[in-house]
């Protein structure tokens, strides 16, 4: 009798092979492609709107941020790097390759004055508001 060593995660991803459906193995297909979306929160205070999301290993070198017709687009690149040549990785789970996160900002957002920073791997885009206009009701003399 030999011993079989046990290895769970072989049995799940053997698992997941065989009951997966074709979508599921489609939606796998593209993130091996290079393609993935990283988590963003969106919270608003009396001031600004901030968009933080989460971008692991991104320089900011590799992040675009883009305003056009009053959407917001966050796009970039998280690359591989095999830090040791000599490392066999036996298993990548994270998403690697380019992204990009579009949002529409409301009408009362002042677009001159968008900044971004990043810290810790969190982008944050502070989006601060500008002032509404109430519209103004105008008597008009009939003549």
């Amino acid at each position: 009798m030999s011993i079989v060593r046990w290895e769970p995660m072989r049995e799940l991803d053997e698992f997941f092979r065989r009951f997966s459906t074709p979508a599921m193995r489609g939606a796998r297909e593209l993130s091996a492609a290079g393609e993935w979306s990283p988590a963003a929160d969106i919270s608003e205070t009396s001031a600004e709107y901030v968009i933080k999301a989460e971008l692991p290993e991104v320089k900011k070198e590799d992040v675009k941020i883009t305003l056009q017709n009053g959407v917001i687009t966050i796009a970039g690149e998280r690359k591989h790097v095999k830090e040791d040549k000599d490392a066999n990785e036996l298993r990548i789970e994270s998403f690697y390759g380019t992204f990009s996160r579009s949002f529409a900002l409301p009408e009362n957002t002042d677009e001159a004055a968008i900044r971004a920073e990043t810290k810790d791997g969190v982008l944050r885009v502070h989006i601060p508001k500008t002032q509404v206009k109430n519209p103004k009701s105008i008597q008009i003399q009939v003549q």
